[in-house]
């Protein structure tokens, strides 16, 4: 299978973050505002899930939800999610289907980190799918800002240069 063809079938379009995706699901049940922790505006949506694609040469920018997502791979070469904590840990984890050399499945993204993924090495395309709970909405996300990244943490500015566009 080829990008082109993932996207069409799958009727991707392009991700604000980098790559391509499609919201699969949406739950019709709702969390009330008052039920959510302080910063939420609105109700959410229980969850949500959307394939991602991702090929090589692109990669998903680093960006902060306030919701948990879990990742799920699906197809192609090995995802790397590297995530920035609060306390400015970095992390980068291995989605994939060799558990031999430590990949994983699926993995979680806590609600409130920095992260951002690439296809790992030479691999040439990534197909996951990634479920928010509570559920994903626009008015959650936020895209870095490169030198406000590397001002918080600095040693971390090579990887935070290498996956932020602005």
């Amino acid at each position: 299978m080829t990008v082109d063809l993932l996207v069409n079938k799958l009727a991707l379009i392009p991700h604000p973050e980098g790559g391509y995706y499609k919201e699969t699901y949406r739950s019709t049940l709702n969390i009330a505002q008052q039920c959510l922790p302080k910063g939420f505006n609105g109700e959410r949506s229980v969850a949500t899930g959307i394939y991602f694609l991702i090929e090589k040469g692109n990669f998903s920018a680093l960006h902060k939800i306030k919701s948990d997502e879990t990742w799920h791979f699906y197809y192609g070469d090995t995802l790397e999610v590297i995530e920035i904590n609060e306390e400015g840990t970095l992390t980068s984890t291995f989605i994939g289907s060799d558990l031999s050399e430590g990949e994983t499945f699926q993995y979680t993204v806590k609600a409130n980190n920095w992260f951002g993924s690439r296809v790992k090495g030479e691999g040439k395309m990534s197909l996951v799918g990634c479920t928010v709970y509570p559920g994903f909405d626009f008015n959650d996300f936020e895209l870095a800002k490169r030198e406000d990244l590397v001002q918080s943490f600095p040693q971390h500015s090579k990887i935070i240069t290498e996956l932020t566009r602005f």
